[in-house]
C-alpha cells in the first residue's frame, strides 16, 4: 500500500494526489453513500400522510420489506427477474466468448480495429433505438416471421414477445459489450506461447480451452458476468418495450410504487434489488475463485 501511494505521489504530485483524492472521497459520499442512506431511511418508514410524517406513527419498520414475502405476485416477479437475468448473463457469455477469444488470440492487425469498429458502432445508437428496432425484427408481421415464413420454416407468425424470450434476446444484445471487453481484456494477456505448445502436445480445442483459457481469463468472466447481470436485473425499458404483461420485470413493480407516490415501498423493494446484486457479487467471486485484487488489476 505504502508503494502504491509513493507512485501516485511521483506520478501526480501532491496536490495532483490531494485534488484527486478530495473529487473521488465527494463522489463516493455524495452520489452513493448519502443517496443510498437515503433510500434506506426511506424504506423503513411507513407510507404516511404529510401531516403525519415526523410523528409518532413515523418509526422504522420492517413492513415494506415484509411485503415482498406476503405478496405473492411480486415475489414471482422478484424470482423470474433472478432467473431471467441468470439467463441474459449466460447466453451473453456463450456469445462473447467466441468472439472475445477470436479477436484476442486469432485475429491481428486491420481486421482487429475493423472487427472492433463493427463491435462499437451500434452503441453509437441510443439503447431506445436499438430495442426499437428488436421490436421491429419480433413482431408478427416483423423481419424474422417474414423470414421463416419464406423459408417454410413455419406457416404463420410466431409469437416472439410471448413469455421472456424478446427480453432475453433484447438484453443479451444491449449489453454484450459489457461481457465482450472484459473478456478480450483478460484472454489477451494470455501467452499464445502456452496454446501452440498445448496443441503441439495434442490436447484438443475444448481441453485447451478449459484447462488454459477459461483459467486465465477467469476475472475477466467475472467482472463480465457481474456487469451483465446487473445491467439485465436492473433494466426497465428492455422489458417494458419488448416484454410481455407475463414478462413484468422487478424494476417495472418498484418503478410503479415510485409513480404512484409510495416511495417507501419502492425503496424497500430497490434496497433489496441493490442487495441481491450484491449478493451476486460475491457469488461470482466465490465460483471463479477471483478475488477483489484480481478484478482491479
Amino acid at each position: 500500500m505504502r508503494s502504491f501511494w509513493q507512485n501516485a505521489v511521483r506520478i501526480f504530485g501532491p496536490i495532483g494526489l490531494t485534488y484527486i483524492s478530495i473529487t473521488v472521497g465527494a463522489w463516493l459520499l455524495f452520489m452513493i453513500l448519502i443517496p443510498q442512506l437515503i433510500m434506506i431511511d426511506f424504506s423503513m418508514r411507513p407510507l404516511l400522510p404529510l401531516r403525519k410524517i415526523g410523528g409518532p406513527e413515523d418509526i422504522w419498520t420492517l413492513r415494506n420489506y415484509m411485503v415482498l414475502f406476503t405478496n405473492e405476485l411480486h415475489r414471482a416477479i422478484f424470482l423470474k427477474t433472478i432467473w431471467s437475468s441468470i439467463i441474459v448473463t449466460s447466453v451473453a457469455l456463450a456469445i462473447c466468448y467466441p468472439i472475445s477469444f477470436y479477436l484476442a488470440k486469432v485475429t491481428r492487425g486491420a481486421r482487429l480495429g475493423w472487427l472492433m469498429i463493427g463491435l462499437i458502432i451500434p452503441y453509437w445508437i441510443n439503447e431506445l433505438l436499438r430495442l426499437f428496432a428488436w421490436q421491429l425484427i419480433l413482431a408478427d408481421a416483423g423481419i424474422l416471421n417474414k423470414l421463416l415464413m419464406l423459408l417454410g420454416f413455419i406457416a404463420e407468425p410466431l409469437n416472439f414477445r410471448a413469455g421472456n424470450s424478446a427480453v432475453i434476446v433484447g438484453m443479451a444484445y444491449a449489453y454484450i459489450l459489457f461481457m465482450v471487453f472484459p473478456l478480450y481484456n483478460a484472454m489477451e494477456s494470455l501467452d499464445r506461447n502456452q496454446l501452440d505448445a498445448a496443441r503441439d502436445l495434442g490436447s484438443s480445442w475444448l481441453r485447451i480451452h478449459w484447462r488454459i483459457v477459461v483459467p486465465h481469463a477467469k476475472p475477466g468472466i467475472a467482472v463480465g458476468c457481474i456487469m451483465t447481470f446487473m445491467l439485465a436485473a436492473g433494466s426497465i425499458a428492455a422489458p417494458q418495450l419488448l416484454g410481455s404483461p407475463s414478462s413484468f420485470w422487478f424494476t417495472e413493480v418498484i418503478y410503479t410504487n415510485f409513480e404512484t407516490a409510495n416511495w417507501n415501498q419502492g425503496a424497500a423493494y430497490a434496497t433489496v434489488l441493490a442487495l441481491l446484486c450484491l449478493v451476486f457479487i460475491f457469488v461470482m467471486l466465490r465460483v471463479f475463485r477471483v478475488s477483489l485484487k484480481e478484478l482491479a488489476q
